[in-house]
Parts: structure tokens; C-alpha cells; sequence
């Protein structure tokens, strides 16, 4: 449940970064359209530039995704369905679960009590 509730809070997040990273791509349309420089824009650009917003969004995202991820794989192996279902589950193969398994064997600090 811990992950879960954790995605949902990221997903939060990355929504309200994609959504002011938008209104800044609007901007930005705007100062080309009225004939600024690329490097009157950037230069001017406050930190983080657009770009670097968006990536760090889907970075923290796919953290986020992954530990839900490895716990929902170990969820579903300890009530017995086979890596190869689960793989089937996820759209991978079942060489992949196994490998996200072992990922979450390595990282058992993270790992909830009740997983996924």
C-alpha cells in the first residue's frame, strides 16, 4: 500500500511540474514568435530551464514507477503466480520479472511490509 500511496503522491507532483513546464513551452512560443534569440531566451531563462524540469519530473516519476513496480511483482509472487504470469501481467518477459525480483531482493530497505 506504502508504494501505492507513493505513486499517487508522485504522480501528484509530476503533473503539477509537466503542467508549469507546459505554460513555460507557451511562453517560450510566444518570445520566438516575437522574434527573440535562442540565446536571449536561455540566457534569460530562470533555472531550471524547461528542459531540465521535464526530465527531472520523469526521472522522480520513473523512481517512483519502478519501487511500485518491484513491489507489486513481489506482492503477486508471494500470493503464488508465476513470474511467467506476471510477465504476461506487466507486458514483459518473464527473464524481466525475474530480473525486477532480484532488484527487490537487493533493496530491502525499500521494500513495505504489505507490498504494492
Amino acid at each position: 500500500m506504502e508504494s501505492l500511496e507513493l505513486l499517487g503522491e508522485q504522480l501528484d507532483r509530476t503533473l503539477g511540474e509537466l503542467q508549469a513546464a507546459r505554460e513555460r513551452v507557451d511562453q517560450l512560443l510566444e518570445l520566438r514568435a516575437a522574434g527573440h534569440p535562442w540565446h536571449e531566451i536561455v540566457a534569460a531563462e530562470s533555472r531550471p530551464l524547461v528542459i531540465e524540469a521535464v526530465t527531472r519530473a520523469l526521472d522522480d516519476l520513473g523512481t517512483v514507477g519502478g519501487r511500485f513496480r518491484r513491489d507489486e511483482a513481489v506482492a503477486l509472487q508471494r500470493e503464488n503466480v508465476s513470474i511467467t504470469r506476471i510477465g504476461k501481467l506487466f507486458g514483459v518477459s518473464r527473464q524481466r520479472v525475474s530480473a525486477i525480483l532480484q532488484e527487490s531482493a537487493r533493496r530491502p530497505g525499500e521494500e513495505t511490509a504489505e507490498p504494492a
